[in-house]
């Protein structure tokens, strides 16, 4: 769930801040003491913890995307990102076919465990399942990073100076309240941690111990993980009885300019205007008079959706259309193991910066792009449709 905070970061062809080994160490202790220490004292961690956690500690400047002492330097070049890339690629069905098994597997295993999930957060357990897949393989991904020292080299020489200071004072205070080992408390180089990938202020909210040893434990516990994937889409307003949307077939007198969760409308209603189900199966009983909206994650360039709420709810858990839509792919294949019906077209690959500039000509128009971050979310992709219909073309909503 940490991709929101790495979005200023490239995930291929990451550059780290050149550093001869003990280079900032001095200032990095100065750092420590006159600006973590009182913020975290003031916070509730006590000097014991203070003292125990930090005694000895050194930035780690191998990390990807630093940039200096106090946040103050050039970012990385901007490279090719996942998200840019073929969404063939990202969907490949060898992916799905190597996690599907391991689901259903697990599914079984922890049959009882799962309905006494289900049953006190409404959140069905192929949802969870799916998360925990594209989160670590279900626990299989290897995080090995001390999360102390990765939160605390951020703070001191990240990108994101306060927002991390924030977290490494959140991971203090579970090394306080005893949940897990400094040596056990391991992170990915973003500061997510354990099984279901949580920065340390999620873990403090949304972490549970449903397995009754007295631990919040999301590093070796499959049932608190389960749990507290659960219990976080739950908190962030997941709607019992409802999936997370349906792939359809699209007609073209249905513009992709209305994709997007701000243009609901009852599921009916875009029946009534030729949209259908791939499946050729109606929408469920309980779906169809409740809202949905259109969702093109390649615009025209790839397959269709109605998506529900819950689509966003998996959003919030990582700000990404392509992987809320993983994970509800992942999640129907459980059931019946079958790939998309639309097809990924072929399309041009790009760069974050390109599409900034893209944004950014866009907003000189007077469209609505979400924000120029170079990054293709509903409002970015509808405006580019927009722009095209008034020029006389077909809207696709896509670069290029």
């Amino acid at each position: 769930m940490f991709f929101r905070f790495l979005v200023a970061v490239p995930v291929i062809a990451l550059f780290c801040l050149p550093a001869s080994a003990g280079q900032y160490d001095a200032q990095f202790r100065q750092f420590l003491k006159s600006d973590v220490a009182p913020a975290a004292r003031q916070a509730g961690v006590s000097q014991a913890t203070l003292d125990r956690e930090l005694k000895g500690l050194t930035p780690d400047t191998s990390l990807p995307g630093l940039v200096g002492p106090g946040g103050k330097g050039k970012p990385p070049k901007i490279n090719f990102q996942a998200e840019f890339k073929s969404p063939a690629r990202y969907f490949r069905d060898s992916q799905f076919n190597a996690l599907v098994p391991r689901g259903r597997s697990l599914m079984k295993q922890h049959a009882s465990a799962l309905s006494r999930i289900e049953a006190k957060y409404g959140v069905p357990r192929r949802i969870i399942l799916a998360i925990w897949a594209r989160e670590s393989g279900y626990g299989s991904a290897k995080i090995p990073y001390d999360a102390i020292r990765v939160l605390a080299t951020q703070a001191f020489m990240g990108q994101r100076p306060e927002f991390f200071k924030g977290e490494l004072i959140a991971g203090l205070k579970i090394l306080q309240n005893g949940d897990v080992s400094r040596t056990g408390m391991k992170s990915s180089w973003g500061g997510a941690m354990g099984q279901p990938q949580f920065l340390p202020s999620s873990f403090l909210k949304y972490a549970v111990d449903f397995d009754g040893d007295g631990k919040r434990n999301i590093w070796s516990s499959d049932v608190d993980t389960m749990a507290s994937i659960a219990h976080y889409l739950s908190a962030h307003g997941w709607v019992k009885g409802r999936d997370w949307g349906y792939e359809v077939f699209l007609p073209e007198n249905v513009s992709c300019t209305r994709e997007g969760p701000d243009n609901r409308q009852a599921i009916s209603a875009f029946v009534r205007e030729g949209v259908r189900r791939v499946s050729g199966k109606p929408f469920p009983a309980n779906e169809v008079n409740q809202p949905g909206n259109i969702l093109l994650p390649a615009g025209r360039y790839g397959p269709a959706f109605i998506a529900t709420e819950n689509f966003y709810v998996i959003k919030d858990y990582n700000e990404s259309d392509a992987y809320a839509l993983f994970v509800g792919h992942l999640a129907d294949r459980y059931g019946s193991n079958k790939g998309f019906a639309g097809k990924w077209k072929p399309m041009k690959e790009t760069t974050r910066g390109a599409v900034r500039n893209l944004q950014q000509r866009l907003e000189g128009l007077g469209h609505d792009v979400g924000g120029a971050d170079g990054l293709i979310g509903f409002k970015t992709r509808r405006s580019i449709g927009r722009d095209q219909e008034k020029n006389g073309f077909f809207a696709t909503c896509w670069v290029g």
